[in-house]
Parts: structure tokens; sequence; C-alpha cells
């Protein structure tokens, strides 16, 4: 066997010593610990607010929007930082890239901001 396919096999022995040390954990754990169910804690639970009732109302689906709004334009400057400081190493097919890349991104923002998702009122 060779030098290569023999550290593929020690990367499968220990991925699957993990997985059978993790389901061997859970599996302790459903046999030890407690099972107390109760009316509380099997009952529906939503920001603190009863699910019953006239009071009860959902959440607004613009809060998730918003969220993953923030979570596209994170992942935007994860892309952003390496791709600036190898900007050098990539040249102008770097350069055209990332302004398409931009440019998409953009286009994102544009569609929610005429959507109006980004007002809170």
């Amino acid at each position: 066997m060779s030098e290569f396919l023999r550290q593929y096999l020690l990367v499968a022995v220990f991925g699957a010593a993990a997985f059978g040390l993790v389901g061997t954990f859970i599996g302790l754990a459903s046999i030890f610990r407690p099972s107390r169910p109760t009316v509380g804690k099997i009952e529906n639970y939503e920001s603190g607010v009863d699910p019953v009732g006239a009071h009860w109302g959902q959440s607004q689906i613009r809060y998730y929007i918003f969220a993953l709004l923030f979570v596209m334009f994170d992942v935007e400057a994860v892309f952003i930082f390496p791709w600036a400081v190898r900007l050098e190493a990539f040249g102008w097919f770097g350069l055209v890239e990332m302004t398409i890349f931009i440019f998409i991104l953009t286009l994102g923002l544009a569609y929610a901001w005429r959507k109006g998702v980004l007002r809170w009122a």
C-alpha cells in the first residue's frame, strides 16, 4: 500500500473512531439521563408567549429575511478579505471576478430594498 493511501486510511480510522465515540456517548446519555416529561416541558415554546389564545402572534418573516441579509453580507466580507490580501497575485482576472461578485450581491440588496424588507416600521 502506498504512503498516500495509508494516510487516507489513517484519516478514515480516526473518523470512524470519532463517530463511534460520539454514538457511544449519546447512547450512554440516553440510558442514564432522567426522563420526566411534564406538561410544561412538552408544550410548544415561542419567545415566552403562550401559543394559544387571541394574544399570540407569529413572528414576521421580515426579521428572518433581515437576518439572512446580514449573513449574506457577512459571507461577502469573508470572501473579500482573502481576495484583497492576494489581489496582486490574481491580477485583472481576480479584479473582474470580484467586481461581478459584488455586483450580484448589490443586485440582491437592491431587490430587498425595493421589496421593502429593510423597513422596520
